[in-house]
């Protein structure tokens, strides 16, 4: 179990946690979401013990091995599949151990140690990773100098997926895969057999592959059951329910300071206009509701043009004279919303640039409107964006004669505040830099846009106003992005790239994710042994099977209850309760979740110690 016991910490003067608490029993999966800069990434640093807490304590069992991501592999003479099987660290030093020992008696340990941890299948399991990952076999006997920065972030995931620790810590892993390589890691982590805490802005991962969500919120940390979809519906609930009991306090409260106002001064009334005043010192006001509102995107409007905007016929494209993509008979019309699928490496961006006008065609024919603006965003410029100048003065650099009231409108209307526009890009965070990239790629109020993994620095409700951006948008998009989710609400057409051509692919993501897995193979499983049963015995309880089933049968009480509170919370969220008045029926569910709420409180209480007696066996 992580216990997490009302912890604080402070960085640079900031509180991003404060008495927080949550339990997290061992073998769940967690997705932790927030928004931006509430302090997920800290959270993970203080559980590593990198960083010490201001006040608190973080619990983990005694000798758990924890992993994580923390940078990129290194660009070595190691081949990929060497590099991962190096992850392994108990069995790499028996291996090497193994090459140099004498003794018949230790080299007689090592071989049975060897076979305990299934060295035998070692290789197999660290190929079958890289190759979920996007790396083939000719790949895989590479070595890891030979691949860029991002193609090594995802030989360390693969690494740290293979030496299976105890507590799996992945910040954000899908920034660095594409939609191929994020369908693969949402089915190995389905299957990972220990605790997994995932910090992701991710929804289809949130919603495929974890059990719980862990949610950091105004410096507390609340832990809901179930995935994604879950948390936002029991959230949603609780905001209407603290909404409605806010209002009704309010009113009360108005009321009350209305008699003391009236009658204080009143002799026959000041006991108890008193009694009152009493009464309002003692009432705990319930705090204002902070929610999850977040600034728009704001494309601007293109003039409409003739059909098609863009043709290919038979064309060709690639660098240094050698074709990547051909035969390439593709249209798009101002109306199209295309998503781009296939593997890195395939070509989706080699078809974006050639698209973009960045990339000249090498053969073929392509026709494109002479009044055709394209708006172009790439994840690389971000990181091409200024350090040293503030939003204003990039706008300014496109737009030299308007005035800086107007470049204040523009940045304001994409999402950037008054702070944020004199603040230079190096101190922006990467969501107000994604925001900055996006507003100068549709300056221009382009008829089509090219967005090329738009998401990497957004939270969810930032992706969530892009996609009604995008929505509302009158110009074609081009997309590719390993959000998935992205994929399916925005684009009404899909084109798969692959083997050096673009065809259109008929079937829906789910066929796409089918397909992929089939090809990948899945998750990696670990072989078992089958052991032969004993003749003729009565089969024996398993050490701790009692302590198990109890908390067993603790958590399916603390389930019930909490299926029962939602209930309420249904209930009482319903506005036509609020609507007709009825008082007599609001009291009496409000009292019933009280009771659920204090019966929940105690059964989480005996769920707790259960698991503790499990963990200490």
């Amino acid at each position: 179990m992580l216990a997490i016991k009302n912890i604080t910490f402070r960085l640079e003067g900031r509180v991003l946690l404060d008495d927080a608490t949550a339990m997290i029993p061992s073998g769940h999966k967690v997705g932790i979401v927030g928004r931006n800069g509430t302090g997920k990434t800290t959270l993970f640093k203080l559980i590593r013990g990198e960083w010490t807490l201001d006040d608190g304590v973080i619990s983990i069992p005694r000798n758990t091995r924890i992993g994580g991501v923390a940078q990129e592999a290194p660009a070595s003479d190691l081949s990929l599949l060497e590099t991962v099987l190096e992850a392994d660290i108990e069995r790499d030093a028996l291996m090497k151990e193994a090459e140099t020992a004498t003794d018949e008696m230790r080299i007689a340990e090592i071989h049975t140690r060897l076979a305990d941890i299934e060295s035998h299948s070692a290789e197999s399991r660290a190929a079958a990773i890289l190759n979920g990952l996007g790396f083939n076999a000719e790949a895989q006997a590479r070595p890891c100098k030979d691949f860029s920065g991002g193609w090594r972030m995802r030989v360390a995931l693969a690494a740290v997926l293979f030496a299976k620790p105890d507590f799996l810590l992945l910040d954000e892993p899908t920034n660095y895969l594409d939609l191929e390589g994020t369908i693969w890691l949402e089915n190995f982590l389905v299957k990972y057999p220990y605790t997994v805490l995932i910090v992701s802005h991710d929804k289809d991962l949130l919603n495929r592959s974890v059990n719980a969500i862990l949610h950091l919120d105004q410096q507390k940390l609340t832990l809901y059951q179930g995935n994604y979809d879950n948390f936002e519906n029991q959230r949603r609930a609780k905001i209407e329910q603290l909404v409605s009991a806010k209002k009704k306090q309010d009113r009360e409260r108005a009321h009350m300071q209305s008699f003391v106002d009236r009658f204080k001064a009143k002799a026959s009334k000041a006991k108890q206009a008193q009694s009152r005043v009493k009464a309002l010192e003692r009432m705990k006001p319930i705090a204002e509701i902070v929610g999850d509102s977040v600034a728009s995107f704001n494309f601007p409007t293109p003039e409409e043009l003739s059909p098609p905007i863009i043709r290919m016929e038979n064309a060709s494209v690639g660098y240094d004279g050698k074709a990547i993509l051909r035969g390439l008979d593709l249209r798009i019309d101002q109306d199209d919303r295309i998503a781009l699928l296939g593997a890195n490496g395939q070509g989706k961006s080699t078809l974006s640039k050639l698209i973009a006008g960045r990339l000249e065609i090498m053969g073929g024919t392509l026709h494109s409107s002479n009044k055709l603006r394209i708006g172009y965003f790439a994840q690389h410029q971000v990181d091409e964006l200024h350090l040293d100048e503030t939003p204003i003065q990039h706008v300014h650099r496109e737009r030299p004669k308007e005035t800086p009231a107007k470049i204040r409108g523009r940045l304001a209307a994409g999402g950037l505040g008054a702070e944020a526009v004199e603040t230079v890009v190096a101190k922006l965070s990467g969501g107000q830099k994604a925001r900055l990239s996006m507003l100068l790629a549709t300056i221009d109020a382009p008829h089509l846009i090219i967005l090329d993994e738009p998401t990497n620095h957004l939270d969810i409700q930032s992706r969530e106003a892009l996609v009604q951006a995008l929505t509302a948008y009158n110009g074609a998009v081009i997309l590719v992005s390993h959000d998935s989710s992205l994929v399916e609400l925005v684009a009404d057409r899909l084109w798969l790239v692959k083997d050096g051509a673009v065809k259109p692919y008929h079937d829906d993501m789910d066929a796409y994710r089918r397909m992929l897995l089939s090809e990948r193979g899945g998750a990696v499983k670990d072989p078992v042994k089958k052991k032969p049963k004993p003749a003729k015995q009565a089969p024996k309880p398993k050490p701790g099977a009692g302590l198990r089933a109890e908390a067993a049968k603790c958590e399916m009480r603390v389930n019930k209850l909490e299926e029962m509170r939602d209930n309420i919370d249904r209930r009482l969220g319903n506005k036509a309760l609020y609507e007709r008045g009825d008082h007599e029926e609001i009291e009496k569910w409000t009292k019933k979740r009280k009771e659920v709420m204090k019966g929940l409180e105690r059964a989480e209480s005996l769920w707790m110690k259960a698991l503790e007696r499990v963990e200490r066996g």
